[in-house]
C-alpha cells in the first residue's frame, strides 16, 4: 500500500520538477480555475450564464473563460459582455465598440462601450448569472472595474446574481495611494470612492462596491493569493488588457505618468516615459530623483520638442504609482507652470482623474509634491480603515479577514468584530486543541492530528521520512501525505481539494476527509463556527 502511494508522489514530484508552470498551479490557481472545481461550480450549474470578459479573461494555461463556460454541459453560455476596447481589446482607448454575434457560438455579444456601458433588461432577459472574469490594473480610473460596478447595478435592477471570478491586483494589496475619489467628480473614470491606487482585487471592489449597491453577489476567491503579491509573484504571464498595457512595466507606469490629462504632460511609449514641452529634461529628472520616491530612477530623455524622463523602475514592490504621479506633475508645474484645467458647469477630465479638483488648486498654489501629499493623507488613512470590512485574503495564504474567504458577501463584515473560535464536537462531546483550527484557501476546516484521531476512537502512525499518515479505525485504513491532495483510502487512491500542513508546529488535516472517509457525517455550521462529527 505503502509502495503504491509512494511511487504516485514520486512521478508527481517528477513531473512537478520539469515543469515550473505546473508547480505555479498548483500553488495558486485564479478564480476562473477554482469557479470548475465542485466546491464553486453549483454558482452556475443548470444556469443560463452572461459571461463579462475580454481577452485577459483567461486561466493559468492561457485558455479563455469563454471556452471553458462554452464547453461546459452542465450550464447554457447564452450572452458575452465587453468593456471597454471589446472583447478582444484592441478598440482605441475611448473608441465606441459595437454589439454583434458571435460568428462560432451564434451567442450575442454585447458593447458595454458603445450606446450603453450598463447592461440593459433586454441584454440580460436570458441570464441567471452574470459572470464577471476581467483583468484590472490596479487603477481607479482604468474601467474595467467601472464596468464591474455598472453590471452589479444592472443585476440588482433585474434580478440577477453576479459571480465575480477574482484575479490579482498587479501592484499588490499593499499599495494603497494617492487622492481619494470625491462624489461630485463619481464618473465612469472613478466610479466609486476610491484612491487611485486601491489596492483591491476585482472580488474585494465589487464587496466594496456592493455596500451602495446590494446585488446578491458571489466571489470565487484565488486559491494562494496574499496581500503582498504583486503580478510577478503569482508566476503568470501577462495577458495584454489594452492596446496601451502590453505588459507589467506599462501597468506600474500608468497612473506614474498618465495623470496629466489637460496640463500638456502628458505619457509615452505605454506609460513608461511622461513630459512635455518647456521641459527640461535634465532638470525634471534630476529633480524627481532626488524627490526620495522609491523603487524607480528616472532617466533624462528628449522627445521632438519635449523634453522628459523614461521610468525606470527598481523595485516593483516599493514603486507607488500614484505618489509618483503626483510629484511628478507637480514637479513639472514648478519648472513650466503649464495652465491646470479648471472644472466649471463641466467637470474636465483632469477632475475626474483626480477625482477632486483640490489638485489642480494646489498646483496653482504652488504647493510642494510633499506638501499636496499631506493634504489628501487623511482621507486616504480613512479609505484604507473602510476597505479592512470588503477585503477577502490576509498576509498568509488561507489567512482572510474576516469571511474565511467564502467569497459570498450580501452586506459588509463589521470592522474590527470579534471572531468566533472555531469548536469541533464528535459524537457530543467537544475537542479541546493545543492549536487552533484554522479554514484554509480551499474553505476546508484544519485540525491538529492527533486530537481529532483520538476523538474518533482511531489510531495514527507518521512516517517522517515518507511524509505519510496513516490513521486505521476498526479494520479501515487511510493514508495521507503531508503537501500532497492525494489519499488512500482502503487501497483506493482518491484526490481531495485541500492538504495536510504543518503549521505552528502541528501537522493538520482536513476534518472533513478525515471524518467522511471513516464513514462519518460532519457539518460545518460557519454561524455559531462550529463543526460536528457524527
Amino acid at each position: 500500500m505503502r509502495k503504491i502511494i509512494i511511487m504516485v508522489v514520486t512521478v508527481a514530484a517528477l513531473l512537478l520538477s520539469c515543469n515550473a508552470a505546473f508547480a505555479q498551479r498548483a500553488e495558486f490557481k485564479l478564480g476562473n480555475e477554482m469557479l470548475m472545481t465542485p466546491k464553486y461550480h453549483h454558482l452556475i450549474e443548470g444556469k443560463r450564464v452572461g459571461l463579462v470578459t475580454n481577452q485577459s479573461g483567461v486561466n493559468s494555461e492561457g485558455v479563455s473563460t469563454i471556452d471553458v463556460l462554452a464547453g461546459d454541459p452542465t450550464i447554457q453560455l447564452t450572452a458575452l459582455f465587453g468593456p471597454e476596447h471589446g472583447i478582444d481589446g484592441k478598440a482605441k482607448a475611448g473608441a465606441y465598440v459595437e454589439s454583434y454575434t458571435h460568428p462560432t457560438l451564434g451567442i450575442p455579444v454585447y458593447s458595454l462601450y458603445g450606446a450603453t456601458r450598463e447592461p440593459t433588461a433586454e441584454m440580460l432577459k436570458n441570464v441567471d448569472v452574470l459572470v464577471f472574469d476581467v483583468q484590472d490594473i490596479g487603477a481607479r480610473s482604468y474601467t474595467y472595474m467601472s464596468t464591474l460596478n455598472y453590471c452589479m447595478k444592472a443585476a440588482k435592477k433585474n434580478n440577477k446574481t453576479v459571480v465575480v471570478l477574482d484575479r490579482p491586483n498587479p501592484l499588490g494589496g499593499e499599495t494603497v495611494d494617492g487622492p481619494v475619489m470625491e462624489d461630485h467628480y463619481i464618473t465612469f473614470v472613478g466610479v466609486d470612492n476610491l484612491p487611485m491606487a486601491h489596492g483591491m482585487t476585482a472580488g474585494e471592489l465589487a464587496r466594496f462596491f456592493n455596500r451602495k449597491i446590494g446585488v446578491d453577489l458571489e466571489v470565487v476567491p484565488m486559491e494562494g493569493y496574499t496581500r503582498s503579491m504583486i503580478y510577478q509573484d503569482t508566476g503568470l504571464k501577462w495577458v495584454q488588457t489594452s492596446p496601451n498595457i502590453p505588459d507589467l512595466d506599462s501597468v506600474f507606469g500608468y497612473m506614474a505618468t498618465g495623470l496629466g490629462e489637460g496640463t500638456g504632460i502628458g505619457q509615452a511609449d505605454q506609460f513608461k516615459w511622461i513630459g512635455g514641452k518647456g521641459l527640461d529634461a535634465q532638470k525634471f529628472a534630476d529633480l524627481l530623483n532626488n524627490a526620495g520616491l522609491p523603487g524607480v530612477v528616472f532617466e533624462p530623455e528628449q522627445k521632438g520638442e519635449r523634453g522628459g524622463v523614461r521610468l525606470n523602475i527598481t523595485d516593483y514592490r516599493n514603486f507607488r504609482p500614484a505618489k509618483t504621479g503626483i510629484y511628478a506633475l507637480a514637479i513639472a508645474h514648478s519648472l513650466t507652470n503649464f495652465t491646470v484645467p479648471k472644472s466649471g458647469d463641466t467637470v474636465v477630465m483632469f477632475d475626474k482623474i483626480m477625482g477632486t479638483d483640490k489638485i489642480g488648486r494646489y498646483l496653482e498654489q504652488g504647493l510642494t509634491p510633499q506638501q499636496i501629499e499631506a493634504q489628501y493623507e487623511s482621507a486616504l488613512k480613512q479609505f484604507e480603515e473602510e476597505r479592512k470590512q470588503y477585503l477577502i485574503y490576509g498576509d498568509e495564504p488561507g489567512q482572510g479577514t474576516g469571511n474565511n474567504n467564502t467569497g459570498h458577501n450580501n452586506g459588509p463584515v463589521n470592522a474590527g468584530q470579534v471572531v468566533q473560535p472555531i469548536s469541533v464536537i464528535v459524537e457530543g462531546h467537544a475537542i479541546d486543541f493545543d492549536a487552533a483550527p484554522f479554514v484554509d484557501t480551499n474553505n476546508r476546516l484544519m485540525v491538529p492530528l492527533r486530537a481529532i484521531v483520538e476523538a474518533l476512537n482511531a489510531t495514527v502512525d507518521y512516517d517522517e521520512e515518507t511524509k505519510e499518515i496513516t490513521i486505521v479505525k476498526q479494520g479501515r485504513t487511510n493514508i495521507f501525505m503531508l503537501n500532497s491532495n492525494m489519499v488512500l483510502v482502503d487501497g483506493e487512491l482518491k484526490s481531495m481539494d485541500t492538504m495536510p500542513v504543518v503549521k505552528n508546529g502541528r501537522t493538520m488535516v482536513p476534518v472533513r476527509y478525515v471524518g467522511e472517509y471513516f464513514g462519518a457525517y460532519v457539518n460545518w455550521d460557519p454561524a455559531s463556527r462550529i463543526v460536528t462529527v457524527d
